[in-house]
């Protein structure tokens, strides 16, 4: 099971390396989980406040917890990383808001020593899924009464207690073993 996941990568802010603001070719590596990476286009001029504005379309795990978003700079002395975040699935998954919310999000980088290193700014919609019909008890209280069913519940008569009419219904109740005081 999986969700599809748009990630648009806007913007970073105030990005450097070594203390000393970036001049060129920034780009940002997306990750749900291993196997699932993508990479923006190379910012060329934007300095250390490059702007990327590329739509990602990638699917993750239903039991992924986070997503890593890094920033790396093609520098003369080879990839370096300029900072990372991880995010939160739960800032965008679940709580009150439908499938297909757009979230804008703001996260502060980390470099590799872990100080704060600028910030990449995102938006985030998990795409809608097509919904699984879940039959309710009234919906089963009708489908039982329009197939003569009658109402939800085991018939009374059908347990062999004698005693017909009664309908017996579940109820849930947590359920733990005797303590011993």
């Amino acid at each position: 099971m999986s969700r599809t996941l748009e990630i648009t990568v806007l913007s970073g802010e105030n990005l450097r390396i070594d203390r000393k603001p970036i001049k060129k070719n920034a780009y940002v590596v997306v990750r749900t989980d291993s196997n699932n990476i993508v990479t923006t286009r190379m910012d060329k001029e934007g300095g250390n406040y490059p702007s990327w504005n590329e739509k990602m379309v990638m699917d993750m795990s239903m039991h992924v917890r986070f997503i890593t978003i890094e920033v790396q700079c093609k520098t003369v002395m080879g990839i370096r990383n300029i900072g990372m975040a991880r995010i939160p699935v739960s800032d965008f998954v679940g709580g009150y808001l439908p499938e297909n919310y757009l979230h804008f999000l703001s996260y502060r980088l980390r470099d590799p020593e872990g100080d704060q290193n600028g910030i990449v700014n995102l938006s985030v919609r998990v795409k809608a899924t097509e919904p699984l019909e879940v039959l309710s008890c009234s919906r089963t209280a009708a489908w039982a009464g329009e197939h003569g069913g009658g109402s939800p519940g085991v018939q009374m008569s059908e347990m062999k207690t004698g005693n017909g009419g009664g309908v017996v219904t579940g109820v849930p109740v947590w359920w733990s073993y005797p303590r011993n005081y």
